[in-house]
C-alpha cells in the first residue's frame, strides 16, 4: 500500500490538472483529493503518555505504576532523546491499560521538550509530518534522530503539543486490554480548529460531542461544560472545552486509564504511594477519580459504572 501511494496521487494529479484545464476542478473529486491525508498511525498500543520526573523519583515511580496497572518496564538506559545535548534515563512502562515513557533527565530539559503529552508511532515520519502540517499543526521541533529512530514535536491549534515517532526496527507489542484516554483541555475559541485537524490528521471520527456535560467531571458540580470525544486508530482522545476556570488538578491530568474495577485499583494505589486527589465519584456511567504517582505525574483512572 505504501509503494502504491504515489502512483495514486500522481495519477490524480494529472486527472486535476486535466480537468483544471476545461475549469471542471472545483469539483467533489479534486476537493476531495485535496483535503485527503495520508494514514500513518499504527496501534493504540504504540502509543505512549511522556511522564517527566526528578532522576530521585524514577524508581519509585515505575514500583507505583506497575504496581498499580500491573506490566513490565523495559531495561533503564541513559540517552540524549533530544536534538541538543542532555541526558536522561529512558525507559518504557507497558501495563495491560496503557503505556508511559518515562524519563528522569540529569541535565537541564531543552525546550520545548517537557511539555508534549504523548508520542505517537508513525508508519512513515516524513509523511506525518506533512500531514500535520497541512492539518494545521506547528512543527515545533523539526525532524531529528534519536538512538532507537526519528523525532518530531508539533503543536495542535489551541497549544496541544505532542511528538511523533519513527523506529528503524518495528517495534511488536501486545495490544491494550483497554485502551487510555488522552485527555485534553482547550479553550472554546479553538476547540472545533482542534478537532478539525486532529481528526483530518488521524482519519478519526467525533464519537461523541455534548455540549452540556456535567461539570463534576472537571470539578465543578452544578455546572456544565463541552466535551467531546475522538476515537481513531491511534487511540482515544477526550477533549475538555473550558473557560479555564479549572479547580485543581483538572487540567494537569494527561491520561485517563479504564480498568475493571475503580476501588480495587485505587486500593492498589494506595498501597504504592498514590495519593487520591479527587475521591471517585459517579457521572453518566462512569465512576473515575483522579490520583497522582510518585514524581508528580496526575492522572485520571475510571471503571464503567453502568447505566
Amino acid at each position: 500500500m505504501r509503494m502504491a501511494f504515489p502512483l495514486k496521487a500522481a495519477v490524480l494529479g494529472t486527472l486535476l490538472s486535466s480537468l483544471a484545464m476545461f475549469g471542471l476542478a472545483d469539483t467533489a473529486l479534486a476537493r476531495e483529493t485535496s483535503t485527503a491525508s495520508p494514514m500513518v498511525a499504527v496501534g493504540a498500543q504504540y502509543d505512549t503518555t511522556h511522564v517527566y520526573v526528578a532522576p530521585a523519583d524514577v524508581d519509585r515511580f515505575v514500583a507505583s505504576f506497575i504496581g498499580t496497572f500491573g506490566g513490565q518496564s523495559t531495561r533503564q538506559v541513559v540517552a540524549t532523546v533530544t536534538p541538543t545535548p542532555s541526558s536522561t534515563t529512558s525507559q518504557l512502562l507497558q501495563t495491560p491499560v496503557g503505556t508511559v515513557s518515562l524519563f528522569g533527565f540529569k541535565t537541564p530539559i531543552p525546550f520545548p521538550f517537557g511539555a508534549e503529552r504523548t508520542g505517537y508511532l508513525v508508519t512513515d515520519l516524513d509523511r506525518a509530518v506533512a500531514s500535520a502540517r497541512a492539518a494545521g499543526a506547528d512543527v515545533l521541533v523539526s525532524i531529528f534522530p534519536d538512538p532507537i529512530g526519528r523525532d518530531a514535536v508539533i503543536q495542535w491549534p489551541g497549544g496541544v503539543n505532542m511528538q511523533l515517532y519513527w523506529h528503524t526496527t518495528p517495534p511488536s507489542y501486545a495490544s491494550f486490554q483497554t485502551i487510555p484516554e488522552n485527555r485534553v483541555y482547550v479553550s472554546a475559541d479553538r476547540a472545533d480548529a482542534f478537532v478539525r485537524s486532529f481528526v483530518k490528521f488521524s482519519h478519526g471520527k467525533v464519537v461523541s460531542d455534548q455540549a452540556h456535560a456535567p461539570g463534576v467531571e472537571i470539578g465543578r458540580p452544578g455546572d456544565s461544560y463541552r466535551r467531546i470525544r475522538i476515537e481513531s486508530t491511534f487511540g482515544k482522545m477526550t477533549v475538555h472545552v473550558t473557560d479555564g476556570h479549572l479547580p485543581y488538578p483538572y487540567g494537569h491530568e494527561l491520561a485517563g486509564y479504564e480498568v475493571a474495577n475503580l476501588a480495587d485499583a485505587l486500593a492498589k494505589a494506595k498501597a504504592h504511594d498514590v495519593q487520591v486527589l479527587v475521591a471517585p465519584f459517579r457521572s453518566e456511567g462512569r465512576e473515575s477519580a483522579v490520583v497522582e504517582f510518585p514524581g508528580g505525574y496526575v492522572a485520571e483512572l475510571h471503571a464503567n459504572a453502568g447505566p
